[in-house]
């Protein structure tokens, strides 16, 4: 069973990989996808979303990290894959799944999943362009309004020669709303040859489990459920609903959050808010933590008071 952590816009950052790839077992993650538009990007972009790039394309914990693209040129695409390719990208990710309406009105994200030739044509594209042994995937959604066409974007995704396809169980007009329909996933799985990852509502053990049962596909990409719940991965690789791991290691994450940072002040203490609230859903004492730090704006003193806030 592989664990892959989702990539997502402004939430799974390289602080936030390496905080999360640090306590979870995951066997890969995706950066946030980098917009390709019309020329080759300079290193310092590739850098700025995939520091881990100088680390042999893996976090401090040494999980790899794959480089993510979005766009609709498929000679640019290729060009800029070719490009992260020798600066060390383990594998290469094509964004297909964006619902965000400024990235779809410019021809981006799912909105191309009314296209599948042009799905073929941009991953066939980064797929002839980079070397046989860098891994390109896809990841998409069902469909964008609706479903017609979601057989023939798993057939694009596989005949451009894609390593595996990643789906979100739902369309971009779904949105995030409940429930992640992983029924849908079982065509898609039974049809093609490559491996079909399943995407979509996964919060602890027991969604892994049923998502499994529902779609067929053995292998998870978890987005919000591993921000909400860091040890996820682990709670489902030893079938436990529970939570492993203690407040004080949980203190402890965000304390390296907060000290990896690496963005102006006041974002990360907005960052670090934003997180502190999801894990609040799980945790009782993060409800109780966010309470007080939420009034607390320097980050020194929010590092200082969780310092103090050990059981």
């Amino acid at each position: 069973m592989k664990l892959v952590l989702a990539p997502m816009e402004g939430l799974t950052d390289p602080i936030m990989r390496d905080v999360l790839t640090s306590v979870g077992s995951f066997d890969w993650c995706v950066t946030e996808f980098i917009r390709v538009t019309d020329s080759i990007l300079p290193d310092h972009v590739y850098h700025s979303y995939c520091p881990e790039l100088l680390n042999d394309g893996k976090t401090a914990s040494g999980t790899p990290v794959h480089v993510q693209f979005l766009g609709n040129n498929p000679d640019i695409m290729a060009a800029n894959a070719v490009k992260v390719a020798e600066m060390g990208a383990p594998a290469i990710d094509m964004n297909f799944g964006c619902p965000a309406k400024t990235v779809n009105r410019h021809r981006g994200g799912s909105v191309l999943l009314d296209e599948p030739e042009v799905v073929y044509q941009l991953i066939k594209a980064v797929r002839d362009a980079v070397p046989s042994h860098i891994p390109v995937s896809a990841k998409m959604r069902l469909g964008y309004m609706d479903r017609n066409f979601m057989m023939e974007n798993a057939h694009a995704i596989q005949g451009a020669g894609a390593a595996w396809v990643t789906v979100h169980a739902r369309t971009k007009a779904d949105g995030y709303t409940p429930p992640a329909f992983w029924d849908q996933l079982a065509p898609i799985r039974e049809a093609l040859n490559i491996n079909v990852i399943a995407n979509g509502e996964i919060w602890n053990n027991t969604d892994a489990k049923q998502c499994q049962l529902e779609s067929g596909c053995e292998d998870l990409m978890i987005g919000r459920g591993a921000v909400t719940t860091p040890d996820i991965t682990q709670c489902i690789r030893q079938n436990s609903d529970d939570a492993l791991l203690g407040w004080n290691d949980l203190l402890a994450l965000q304390i390296r959050f907060l000290n990896g940072a690496y963005k102006k002040e006041m974002n990360m203490v907005g960052r670090y808010k934003q997180w502190l609230g999801m894990m609040s859903k799980h945790y009782p004492e993060a409800k109780a933590l966010w309470d007080i730090v939420k009034r607390i704006k320097p980050l020194d003193e929010i590092v200082d008071h969780l310092k103090f806030s050990k059981i």
